[in-house]
C-alpha cells in the first residue's frame, strides 16, 4: 500500500522560505509601525561634522550610527527604518486597492462571460496599451506628488494584473462540474459565483496581492528616485539610492543598505505568495 502520510505531512508544514519570508516582513513592518521607538536618531537631523561616516564595521565609524551616515550627516539605519513605514504603506494600500478593482472586475467578466466580459477585456487591453511605469509618472505628476497620489497612481495601472489573471481563472472554474452541480441544486448565479468560485480563485489571488505588494514597493522607489513620491528630503528607500548613487565611491552604504532592504523586501512578498498558494490551494491539499 501506498503511505498517503508523508505527503501530506510537508503539505502541511509551511515551508522555510515562508517562514523567512513572514520574518522578514514581520520585522519591517514592526520596525515601521514603531520607527519613533526603535529608530536612533531622528531621520530629517543633519549634522555637517559627521557627514559620510562609515558603518559600525568600518574604520572610523562613530558610535551610535551603527549603519553610518549619508552626505549631510543623517542617519542611514533610521532613514532606512523610516523608509520601511512608507514602503510597506503603499504595499499594504495600493497593492489592496488594485486586487479589489482588479478581481471584481476579473470575476465579472470570467463567471458571466458574454458582454460583460467583451466590454471588461476590451478596456484592460486598453489599458494595458499604457507603460506601466509612465503612466504612473505621468498620473503623479498630474496629481501632485505625495503619498496618497503615489497609492492613486499605483492603484489605477496594476488593477489590470488581477483582472486578466483572476478572469482566466474564474472562466476554467465555470467549466467544473461542482458549478453545475450548484445550479442544478437551486444557486443562484451570484451566490454559486461567491461560494463555490471564488474560495477556488482565492488563492491565485493571494499570490497575486503578495506579487503586486512586492511591485507597488519598487514603483514607489522609482517614483522616489526620479523625486516624484513624497517630498525631497523625506527618508524613502528611492530617495535614498537616488543620493547613494552619486556619491557610490565615497560613501557605498548609502547606496548598498536600501538597496538590500529593497531586495530583501520585494523577494519575501513574493516567497510569501508562493509559500501561501502551496500550503491553502485546494487542489495541492
Amino acid at each position: 500500500m501506498v503511505d498517503m502520510s508523508a505527503p501530506r505531512a510537508r503539505l502541511s508544514r509551511p515551508a522555510p522560505r515562508l517562514w523567512l519570508a513572514g520574518g522578514w516582513l514581520l520585522i519591517a513592518a514592526l520596525a515601521g509601525l514603531f520607527a519613533p521607538l526603535v529608530a536612533p536618531h531622528d531621520p530629517l537631523y543633519q549634522d555637517l561634522f559627521l557627514t559620510r561616516m562609515p558603518p559600525f564595521f568600518a574604520d572610523g565609524a562613530e558610535p551610535g550610527y551603527l549603519l553610518g551616515t549619508d552626505s549631510l550627516g543623517r542617519d542611514v539605519l533610521s532613514r532606512l527604518i523610516y523608509g520601511a513605514r512608507i514602503a510597506l504603506i503603499v504595499a499594504l494600500v495600493a497593492g489592496t486597492a488594485a486586487c479589489l478593482i482588479g478581481a471584481t472586475l476579473g470575476l465579472l467578466a470570467g463567471y458571466f462571460g458574454g458582454w460583460t466580459d467583451r466590454v471588461i477585456s476590451r478596456i484592460v487591453d486598453i489599458w494595458m496599451a499604457f507603460p506601466p511605469v509612465l503612466f504612473a509618472i505621468l498620473l503623479v505628476a498630474v496629481l501632485g506628488t505625495g503619498l496618497l497620489s503615489v497609492i492613486v497612481a499605483i492603484s489605477v495601472i496594476d488593477w489590470t494584473r488581477f483582472c486578466r489573471v483572476v478572469r482566466a481563472e474564474a472562466m476554467k472554474q465555470r467549466a467544473m462540474e461542482y458549478v453545475a452541480s450548484a445550479r442544478v441544486a437551486g444557486f443562484s448565479r451570484w451566490r454559486t459565483l461567491m461560494r463555490e468560485v471564488l474560495p477556488n480563485v482565492l488563492p491565485a489571488i493571494v499570490v497575486l496581492l503578495s506579487l503586486e505588494m512586492g511591485i507597488a514597493v519598487i514603483v514607489e522607489a522609482i517614483l522616489s528616485f526620479v523625486n516624484l513620491s513624497i517630498s525631497s528630503d523625506a527618508p524613502t528607500w528611492g530617495g535614498m539610492i537616488a543620493e547613494g548613487r552619486t556619491a557610490i565611491h565615497q560613501a557605498w552604504w548609502v547606496l548598498v543598505f536600501p538597496l538590500v532592504a529593497l531586495f530583501l523586501t520585494v523577494l519575501s512578498f513574493s516567497q510569501l505568495g508562493e509559500g501561501l498558494k502551496n500550503r491553502f490551494d485546494p487542489v495541492l491539499k
